[in-house]
């Protein structure tokens, strides 16, 4: 078994990332010379079609000393009826250690040799051309490790195991760990359980885990591409990476005793004249006094809670009560058509009072009216001291029926008389005044949570409640000292809570070196933390930054509309950003059905079953118009169920900090998001959305000269050009087509007008 390392970093600027190896077949046997459905002596050509998938990667990575320790583990299994054989092509990451790398193939550790740049450019680009697999086409740019494997017997699975070294790479007060899964057509998502099987196979699946010493030096890890899950064994901690994205990105921050880790992330596409920045701010390792809370459960007991909804209240009062800790206090308000209280004033948290106050709970009954203005004055009566935070936990079902009814008045309600105090509202079922959780929500300045009929109000009263356990600091501001910030979400003030990352989202106008700083109030004066970031004028990484913050401007957004009325701007503005990033909006229809579903024509009389949210984008995208039109008359009412899924939807996008959470276009087979770049699928062409008639549009053969040229001096096309034969680009003043019937060479002149106007 030989194996040969191509590496070209001298040749071409290396990548960052890690991508998953491939299985490239060797080529087919050559038809026979005569086949009974074809003329003598010209032979049918059968494509040749790849018998081999991959059905698993596990990717473990040991931390220690700054030196990340890689083990790729894929097994490929050969679904054809035949023999096969194939070269194993892996990506390296820049600054890998080569001299201690090994191939591991079923047990046998071999190691590879070298050749020259530009030898292995040439077998590369053979390569390419010769299987036309674009899936290649993204590794441009890295070193790569190449070897023959054979045979593979039908149905028999080879395991490939890859293990060197590299540096853990410092992004800010974070060490930074990447792993990239390549645009491989089988490539599936990544899940932390056995593959499933569709049609009797094994779909291939991806477990990525971060290993690394408990000792006191880290932080609690923050990905904002997945979600985290961690297990912790002795002395060691495992952190697996859950979510679809195809780049994964960790961040691990580096304690200190006194001050809190600040990292920042930024992307500053060429084509945008600012850029986006996510900063994330975690406590220091120190514990510092936390401050007392003053917490307020208030609970809706009228007619519409009987049954089920009203035990569920009780237990959520239940979980809200075990959170509590000896120095905080706690009040109860329960309404229907009156307000009533546990006890006059806040109860301290002792042992004997949390008793009583789960007797209480338990004999809360359903029946009355809504008295939601007079419950909101009962919770924000009582005013605590500045040393202690006030929380209140709003839960109700239904629109207010006694006392003040207009929702805009009981919201401002919140914002003039709270105080300190922070509203958490929950809404229980799709009959609540959505509108009105959300607005005491943001006038409030907490958050609001959506429960429907069949789900748990008790496990999200939990959630919220484990959030809010021990505030560090309170009134947070970040401000930056050297480039101009906008657009920052969260607005204004914020709390920063222990073994939580505070992530704030901007843009920003400016470049170079900064200043970061964040002040706040803590038990024990104010606090201010600083540190130095480097804010880049042009830099594609991080993608996933300026859908992050996409994502909630649309959530935030989307709040005002319902609250003050659409205007063109704003609706203009959603629809921008929806289309632009591939984020479900009220304008964006072809997001929100799921993949598989058949929706009728306009002119089709038959019905047609759709979620909730699908019916209330489709009715939005109609009420809008065609692309760039004004918005037409408003359409009738929606139903409270389309308010409630809307209203629930934005709820979540204010509060994404990992692109794990957002629905992920990738999964549709007309729909693909690379680089921060979504691409639709229509008459065979991949067309980047942001293309317009109005760029010059160079048109190029796929794997011809002018292809590898223009892949080597613009490496944003890379990985679009990945997605197959028919593609368009855009870029800043031009656009670049592959097309069957392109240009297979361009003149010097030519190819640096096209990278000048990119």
């Amino acid at each position: 078994m030989r194996i040969r390392l191509l590496a070209w970093a001298a040749a071409l600027a290396p990548l960052s990332l890690v991508a998953q190896g491939r299985l490239v077949p060797r080529d087919c046997a050559p038809p026979p010379a005569c086949r009974p459905d074809a003329e003598c002596g010209r032979p049918m050509v059968l494509p040749c079609a790849n018998p081999l998938s991959r059905t698993q990667s596990t990717v473990k990575v040991a931390l220690g000393d700054r030196v990340l320790r890689w083990e790729v583990t894929e097994t490929f299994v050969n679904r054809g009826p035949r023999v096969a054989e194939a070269d194993y092509i892996f990506p390296l990451p820049a600054g890998a250690a080569f001299e201690d790398l090994k191939l591991s193939i079923n047990g046998e550790l071999v190691a590879g040799e070298t050749m020259s740049a530009d030898k292995a450019r040439g077998i590369y680009e053979e390569i390419v051309r010769r299987q036309r697999d674009p899936a290649l086409v993204e590794w441009m740019g890295s070193g790569l490790l190449r070897t023959r494997i054979f045979p593979i017997a039908p149905g028999e699975e080879k395991k490939v195991v890859v293990r060197y070294q590299s540096v853990a790479t410092r992004e800010g007060d974070a060490l930074r760990v990447d792993y990239r899964r390549g645009s491989d057509p089988n490539a599936g998502t990544a899940r932390p359980v056995e593959p499933a099987t569709r049609g009797g196979e094994r779909e291939e699946w991806t477990a990525f885990t971060l290993i690394y010493q408990r000792d006191g030096r880290y932080g609690e890890p923050y990905s904002p591409t997945h979600t985290l899950r961690t297990r912790d064994e002795g002395r060691t901690r495992a952190v697996e990476a859950r979510g679809s994205a195809s780049e994964v990105a960790v961040l691990l921050p580096l304690r200190h005793a006194d001050a809190a880790s600040i990292n920042v992330l930024t992307h500053a596409p060429s084509d945008d004249p600012r850029g986006f920045a996510l900063f994330t701010v975690s406590p220091p390792s120190t514990p510092r006094r936390t401050l007392p809370r003053d917490v307020t459960f208030v609970v809706d007991v009228s007619g519409s809670m009987q049954g089920s909804k009203i035990q569920q209240a009780r237990e959520a009062g239940r979980a809200l009560l075990a959170s509590l800790r000896p120095e905080d206090r706690f009040r109860i308000v329960d309404f229907s058509t009156d307000v009533r209280t546990f006890r006059d004033g806040f109860t301290p948290a002792t042992a004997a009072n949390l008793r009583e106050g789960r007797r209480y709970l338990d004999g809360l009954r359903a029946e009355g009216s809504t008295n939601i203005s007079g419950a909101l004055e009962a919770a924000l009566s009582e005013r605590t001291d500045g040393e202690r935070l006030p929380l209140v936990v709003f839960v109700t079902d239904g629109e207010p029926t006694v006392g003040e009814r207009n929702a805009d008045r009981i919201a401002a309600l919140a914002g003039t008389r709270r105080g300190q105090a922070r509203v958490f509202a929950i809404g229980v079922s799709a009959q609540v005044n959505a509108g009105l959780i959300e607005q005491l929500a943001v006038e409030g300045r907490g958050t609001a949570h959506f429960v429907r009929d069949d789900e748990s109000v008790e496990r999200t009263v939990a959630l919220l409640a484990s959030r809010l356990n021990a505030p560090v600091l309170t009134d947070v501001r970040l401000t930056v000292d050297g480039v101009r910030l906008a657009q920052v979400l969260p607005s204004g003030t914020m709390d920063l809570f222990a073994g939580q990352d505070l992530v704030v989202l901007a843009r920003y106008s400016g470049s170079g070196s900064a200043r970061v700083r964040v002040t706040g109030s803590s038990v024990d004066g104010p606090v201010t933390w600083s540190t130095t970031a480097r804010f880049v004028e042009d830099d594609r990484r991080n993608p996933f930054v300026a859908r992050l913050w996409a994502a909630q401007r649309i959530g935030w957004l989307a709040a005002d509309k319902r609250r003050n009325g659409g205007s063109r701007e704003l609706d203009q503005e959603i629809r921008s950003l929806g289309e632009r990033y591939g984020i479900p909006t009220e304008f964006s229809s072809y997001l929100v059905v799921e993949p598989g579903m058949q929706v009728a024509s306009r002119d089709s009389t038959r019905p047609v079953n759709v979620t909730p949210m699908v019916r209330d984008a489709m009715v939005g995208a109609t009420s809008a118009g065609g692309r760039g039109s004004a918005p037409a008359a408003a359409p009738p009412m929606a139903s409270n169920e389309m308010r409630f899924e809307a209203a629930r939807a934005a709820a979540k996008q204010r509060e994404l900090t990992s692109a794990a959470e957002l629905d992920d276009s990738e999964r549709r087979a007309d729909r693909r998001r690379v680089d921060g770049r979504l691409f639709t699928l229509a008459n065979g062409v991949w067309t980047d959305v942001r293309w317009t008639p109005k760029l010059r549009l160079v048109t190029v053969k796929p794997y011809s000269a002018a292809y590898f040229a223009l892949v080597q001096r613009i490496d944003q096309l890379a990985a679009p050009f990945a997605l197959g034969d028919r593609v368009i680009v855009a870029g800043r003043a031009v656009a670049i087509e592959l097309s069957p019937t392109g240009a297979e060479r361009l003149a010097p002149e030519a190819l640096a007008t096209i990278v000048r106007d990119w």
